[in-house]
């Protein structure tokens, strides 16, 4: 995230010290500079801090309206002497979003800053180009993300397949859902299904449905995921997990819009989009034949990928305020600031779970901190290095403890059960969707087989 600090040219010393301030505070993911008014439309920042001087507030509220007629998805945090108190709130009626009083201690400037970045449009794409509204909900500055966003509107103004390529918990589900609002279809139905965490056997009635009397225990007609998702969009995660003969009817629904219910001499009608999602090599799949080459064509009309979190660190920072507002919203815990030695430690961390295992991290921070400020102490990743001289707390030691203990026993499992997941999970006395559960949590991949049992 870009933040600028507006001062006049003849008198940027004091903006220049506020600058390194904040640099030094925020840490990696923020960028800050000092510029006049007159160089926003160069600069393009997310957020400004225009300083007050003094009895120049009229010129400070010209300067803050300028700043919201050059760039309007600009926030602006007017910052002066706290003497000067009714002074400032006037600059509110000309556009300024908040307020932030001089001298502040570092925990009120960092919590004045975070609260103005939270309000910012999420992205800004390269070259001046605004990333559409509609995409508020992903998060992320990198420039491959902006990248990314400033295709996906185009990319979803078709009924085309797209196919959505990553690493388990890159946020695939989340840029499929963008497609889904940013496309004609709207406002009609979002159906995920996770292929990977219903048995083989049940697959086809799930997407498709089965009349009264299909097998035994069908003892009424069931509409399936496919007819649900009718006029909107149906996302398949995991798609590299269905059988070849599911396969083959999702090939059908696909080229011919109609699909048969289990157990049905008649076919039904689908409209529907279809985006997909896996983590795995297709192409490579589909060359050895475990993934039908036609149905993978038909996939990837239309494809992009997401690349890992440890490529795009730049998007940890932000991606870490948004969770800890979150769960500091959901466990009513009065937290909205990260110490900077902290978010330090995040963007370090390589993330081999990606954005959800750094949402993980951030929840079990949020919920056990003791203060109102996340700090190092808070964070306890592989290799000890938010731990100082060694010393883990009681908490983080055992939070690790527990960690690789279910580690080693699902891969352990997995391994008894010659990567048969049903078997897995029912020797271990968990629901098989539990268990798959797990197996992302840690980033687990079983064998090729395993993931049709």
């Amino acid at each position: 995230m870009r933040i600028d600090l507006i001062a006049d040219p003849s008198r940027q010393a004091p903006a220049w010290t506020l600058r390194d301030r904040l640099e030094k505070l925020l840490g990696p993911g923020y960028e800050c500079g000092v510029i006049a008014t007159t160089e926003l439309a160069a600069a393009l920042p997310n957020l400004v801090v225009l300083l007050v001087e003094g009895d120049r507030v009229a010129e400070a509220r010209e300067a803050c309206r300028r700043t919201c007629l050059t760039a309007p998805g600009c926030i602006v945090l007017a910052a002066g002497a706290e003497d000067a108190h009714a002074e400032l709130e006037t600059l509110l009626a000309a556009g300024a979003a908040d307020l932030l009083y001089l001298p502040a201690s570092d925990i009120e400037m960092l919590a004045r800053i975070h609260r103005a970045a939270s309000m910012a449009p999420a992205h800004q794409a390269a070259g001046g180009g605004a990333v559409d509204p509609r995409l508020a909900h992903v998060i992320g500055h990198s420039e491959p993300i902006r990248r990314l966003l400033m295709r996906l509107p185009r990319l979803s103004t078709s009924d085309a397949g797209i196919m959505i390529f990553g690493e388990t918990g890159t946020g695939k589900e989340v840029f499929a859902q963008a497609v889904h609002r940013l496309s004609d279809r709207a406002g009609k139905p979002w159906v995920p299904i996770n292929c990977g965490a219903i048995p083989v056997d049940l697959m086809e009635a799930e997407l498709f449905g089965h009349v009264r009397g299909a097998y035994t225990g069908a003892t009424s007609a069931r509409a399936g995921l496919v007819e649900e998702a009718d006029g909107g969009t149906l996302f398949l995660d995991d798609v590299d997990c269905l059988s070849l003969a599911a396969q083959s009817k999702l090939l059908r629904l696909l080229q011919e819009r109609e699909f048969r219910p289990v157990g049905s001499n008649s076919l039904r009608h689908a409209d529907i989009r279809v985006v997909a999602a896996s983590n795995r090599d297709l192409e490579g799949e589909a060359g050895r034949g475990s993934f039908r080459k036609d149905l993978y064509y038909r996939l990837t009309e239309l494809s992009f990928t997401l690349p890992p979190l440890r490529e795009r660190r730049e998007d940890i920072p932000p991606l870490a305020s948004h969770f800890m507002r979150q769960y500091a919203r959901q466990l009513r815990k009065p937290m909205s600031v990260m110490a900077p030695q902290a978010m330090r430690i995040l963007s370090r961390h390589d993330w081999p779970g990606n954005v959800r295992e750094l949402q993980h991290t951030i929840h079990r921070a949020v919920l056990l901190s003791p203060g109102a400020m996340l700090d190092q102490s808070d964070f306890q990743l592989g290799g000890g290095a938010a731990e100082s001289a060694g010393e883990a707390s009681f908490s983080g030691a055992k939070a690790r403890l527990v960690r690789d203990f279910e580690r080693d026993y699902i891969r352990e499992a997995l391994a008894r059960c010659d990567g048969n997941i049903t078997t897995a999970a029912r020797e271990s006395g968990k629901h098989r969707r539990a268990f798959f559960a797990l197996m992302r949590k840690h980033g687990i991949e079983p064998p090729r087989a395993s993931a049709r049992t």
